[in-house]
């Protein structure tokens, strides 16, 4: 990974550490000084702060004691309940957070060589697509000899004090960290794709059904090393409820269980089976105090041997056991952040992944904007960046992950709230490469929801094809970054849609250049010559036009297909017809079943009409049996359609 890591303002860790062991003196961080800007970028402190470092703190200071943990970490006075649950996600899972902390043995204080330490830490975070690497020094924020932000439960443990002054540091102060996403930490921490859930607004706690779907889901994303937080309503305040809860607070998911009741039986179960999860507050105390919380009546249930495979305890360490259903009904949002597998070895599914970075860009050129806002302004939505992509397989389930840049760092200038942002998707031209223009025959297929939040996520599962994604901000004229991760079974050859029509060249002068554009979609054809002895045909479409062709997937045991197949073709010589051909597919020899020219002149009737299908030759050519039902759109304008 080293030689794709960015280095966050140049800072070298191994260079700058080397100096200060030479200079016997411990590292001062000048891009994030021990002052009050690196504090607040707004308000400040009504007490002093003093910076120490933890040998002022402590007599024996330690990255980790005893390893890492999720109950290491206590959150301080900072509102970032959300960065340390994250913290406590990452916990869970060493691969991840052995990328965060890199080389954490040569980091750790070593009390027999104290020559050694020089003050300086690193930590490493996936930023807009690119591991980045942040450099800082030891000195903490405190009051009255005590760490005033993230800390852990142990004095002498200082891994979450540090990867938070890191991560505060990356965002232009520890005040910009008040308020935000478990999810986007995570993903800052993993690369993860982000999935945010309102569960509230998808009645997961009144329809049991969608309920038994989502704990699947969360026990595969679980299981395969993904991590999860939810939040209890989001309000200003956090208010701890009757049961023990804190409205507007994060918590980290911990675990999730399928816990059996009753006696296991030779041959059979004689239990009740309950859906499980746990959680972890990070003010480490407060818990759930409804059914299954530590203490009980319910856990008596369940024998001593199980408890202890569950990890229960009776301390109050802010990790608690709910059912499932009672947290649908007691949290309004979950984060879900997936550690999608796009290695080749690997027991599990193997994803292929893209990704582009893009913008949105204003320009007065309708042709050069490239910040068009959502589908609702119709004159303006087209002119946004496009990408477009291929759907090899008969069916292939489609992840899409938008990201924007991370906007704490504006927060100094008031513009640190995320923009609200989504996408569209469209079936397109099985052959289109250039811009889309207008809106005709192509088939919108998804549509992501539109929110103010860092990242928006869609799953979908999208038929053979090919298709243009689209990328807005909700409002028009928005300006800044994206990134854009597309998943997918096979390669889908994603890529922007830069070109608005073909271009002129030298060869093009010779050879002649396009002067017409024509799109064309077959919807179906019915009453076919049947072929077989079963009655039925295997027909396909083909469409000429001067030398290009186009092709649609061949449909089994049919007389009436519904092939939907979409084609655009820019055409120099505007005389030439289109032919539209339907065909039998065979082993040997495919047999021609009937076509239909067309003129395919601006003029044309642009509503969707239904045609003879005739015998080879032009438009007098005798008829034979079927129907095709099409629409064509042709334009002299290029970038019109």
């Amino acid at each position: 990974m080293s030689s794709s890591v960015q280095l966050f303002r140049d800072q070298k860790y191994h260079e700058l550490k080397s100096q200060c062991i030479q200079q016997r003196q411990l590292f001062e961080d000048p891009e994030f000084p021990a002052s009050d800007e690196s504090l607040f970028y707004q308000s400040a402190s009504r007490r002093k702060v003093e910076w120490k470092r933890p040998k002022d703190l402590c007599e024996d200071p330690h990255l980790f004691v005893n390893g890492i943990s999720s109950h290491d970490l206590h959150q301080g006075t900072l509102g970032n309940c959300w960065f340390v649950a994250a913290c406590s996600c990452l916990a869970l899972r060493k691969n991840l957070w052995q990328q965060v902390i890199p080389d954490f043995n040569e980091q750790e204080w070593d009390p027999k060589n104290p020559e050694k330490y020089a003050g300086i830490f690193r930590f490493r975070f996936w930023c807009f697509g690119e591991w980045t690497e942040v450099v800082v020094d030891d000195l903490l924020p405190t009051m009255d000899g005590n760490l005033i932000y993230c800390h852990s439960n142990v004095k002498n443990e200082f891994w979450s004090a540090l990867l938070e002054k890191a991560y505060a540091k990356l965002a232009g102060s520890y005040e910009a960290l008040d308020g935000g996403s478990a999810a986007d930490a995570i993903v800052d921490f993993t690369g993860a794709v982000a999935e945010s859930i309102d569960l509230v607004q998808g009645k997961y706690g009144e329809i049991i059904s969608e309920q038994m779907k989502l704990f699947e889901d969360l026990l595969k994303v679980h299981k395969r090393g993904g991590l999860i937080s939810s939040v209890c309503a989001a309000t200003l305040l956090e208010v701890e409820t009757e049961m023990g809860l804190v409205i507007g607070h994060a918590y980290s998911v911990t675990a999730i269980r399928k816990l059996r009741l009753g006696e296991r039986l030779i041959f059979s179960f004689k239990a009740e089976k309950l859906f499980m999860i746990r959680l972890r507050n990070p003010w480490g105390k407060r818990e759930w105090s409804g059914p299954w919380s530590d203490s009980s009546e319910e856990w008596k249930k369940v024998s001593s041997s199980e408890r202890k495979s569950l990890g229960l305890t009776l301390e109050n360490d802010g990790e608690f056991w709910m059912t499932f259903e009672d947290w649908c009904k007691n949290f309004t949002d979950v984060d879900i952040c997936r550690i999608v597998n796009t290695s080749y070895f690997s027991i599990h599914k193997t994803w292929e992944k893209k990704m582009m970075h893009g913008a949105w860009a204003k320009n007065s050129e309708p042709l050069l904007n490239r910040s068009g806002g959502c589908f609702d302004n119709k004159e303006t939505f087209l002119q946004n960046p496009q990408y477009i992509f291929d759907v090899k397989k008969t069916e292939d389930k489609v992840l899409v992950s938008l990201q924007q840049e991370d906007r704490r760092k504006y927060k100094k200038e008031g513009k640190g709230d995320s923009i609200p942002i989504g996408f569209e998707i469209f079936k397109v031209e099985d052959n289109r490469t250039y811009r889309l223009h207008k809106l005709t025959v192509q088939e919108r297929v998804a549509t992501s929801p539109y929110i103010n939040m860092r990242t928006v996520f869609l799953k979908r599962i999208l038929k053979q094809g090919r298709y243009v994604l689209i990328p807005t901000t909700y409002h028009p004229g928005i300006t800044t970054k994206f990134i854009l991760r597309l998943f997918t079974d096979v390669p889908s050859k994603l890529r922007e849609l830069k070109a608005d029509k073909p271009k002129m060249t030298c060869w093009t002068l010779l050879c002649g250049y396009p002067r017409r554009v024509t799109q064309i979609k077959i919807h179906s054809a019915e009453g076919l010559q049947k072929q077989d002895r079963s009655g039925g045909a295997d027909p396909y479409v083909l469409i000429r036009c001067e030398n290009q062709k186009a092709r649609s997937p061949v449909h089994h045991d049919t007389t009436s297909a519904i092939f939907n197949t979409q084609v655009i073709f820019y055409r120099k010589n505007i005389n030439s017809p289109v032919i539209v051909q339907v065909w039998n597919s065979n082993i040997l020899c495919d047999q021609f079943l009937g076509q239909a020219v067309l003129a395919a002149s601006p003029s044309d009737p642009r509503e969707e009409q239904t045609l003879q299908l005739r015998g080879r030759g032009r438009r007098a050519a005798a008829e034979v049996p079927g129907r095709i039902t099409i629409k064509v759109f042709s334009s002299d304008d290029l970038v019109e359609l």
